[in-house]
């Protein structure tokens, strides 16, 4: 007991300078956390003042609060279908860059075609291309087809997520290729092994997706104002912007976006564990 005891004091010192030491480090941390906060602090406490001149400070420590603006919001005619847009706008797109990656990601992992690399590198070679210079013939690629103004258009350009296409292909090419020689063996056929075998296998990489695509369809701005001009069509992101021009009151436009930043903020609660995967695999890779 006595040697035990000792190692224990001895052990003190040593516990204490490192917690000395890493003093900064959590201090500086605190302080980051704060700053990054205090903009949705914001946001939820103006949203919660309808009808009140905002002052700063004396506004982000309100005496009394109302929820007379979510209300307004929610009785709207517009926003309801606007977050009803974006959850179409994402969920859907979501699903079939999920579908579409993991079976481009199989084949360019596991089969074997003329010219796979060349076709592979290509489209990598593609993300160095800024969007902003594809939107323009995108743009008038969906309008000769009658995309514009219809939410198919606006789905359509988003399917095939080159990105996700290429962190499928990483993680697939690591499953080894006996499970799928064993497949074959008992008579599986190609749809067979991507479904029983190879979709099982990329749980994982399919979850990290889900959250980064789902996020960034939700927050996406530039693509759904280019390609819906009616007020029906537009998604939050879109509507919110819309607001501002037509005088709303600040308490109201605060609101829509408290609405429109819960699913986001319970999705990433749901999924942090996989989006901080996500973010190292994007990096080894």
């Amino acid at each position: 007991m006595s040697s035990e005891r000792t190692r224990q004091l001895s052990r003190r010192p040593h516990a204490l300078r490192t917690t000395r030491r890493l003093l900064p480090m959590h201090l500086l941390l605190i302080v980051i956390a704060v700053l990054t906060a205090f903009p949705f602090y914001a946001m939820v406490i103006i949203s919660l003042q309808p009808g009140q001149p905002i002052q700063m400070p004396q506004s982000l420590f309100p005496t009394s609060i109302s929820f007379d603006a979510f209300a307004d919001t929610l009785s709207s005619r517009n926003i309801p279908r606007w977050a009803v847009n974006s959850a179409i706008y994402s969920i859907v797109s979501t699903f079939f860059v999920l579908l579409f990656a993991s079976m481009a990601g199989y084949a360019f992992a596991k089969k074997r075609f003329l010219g796979r690399e060349m076709i592979f590198w290509v489209l990598v070679a593609m993300l160095m291309i800024p969007y902003h210079l594809t939107i323009i013939p995108q743009y008038i690629l969906v309008g000769d087809l009658g995309g514009l103004n219809t939410m198919w258009g606006m789905l359509v350009p988003t399917l095939a997520n080159t990105s996700a296409m290429f962190l499928m292909r990483q993680f697939i090419h690591g499953i080894p290729d006996e499970l799928l020689d064993a497949a074959k063996i008992d008579g599986a056929g190609e749809f067979r092994i991507y479904w029983s075998i190879i979709l099982p296998q990329t749980k994982p990489i399919m979850a990290t997706l889900a959250t980064f695509v789902f996020l960034a369809h939700w927050n996406d701005f530039l693509w759904p104002m280019i390609s819906q001009q009616s007020a029906e069509n537009h998604v939050l992101t879109v509507g919110l912007n819309t607001l501002q021009e037509e005088q709303v009151p600040l308490a109201t436009i605060m609101a829509a976006a408290v609405i429109s930043f819960v699913p986001t903020f319970l999705v990433f609660i749901f999924f942090q564990r996989y989006f901080v995967r996500g973010v190292m695999m994007s990096g080894l890779k």
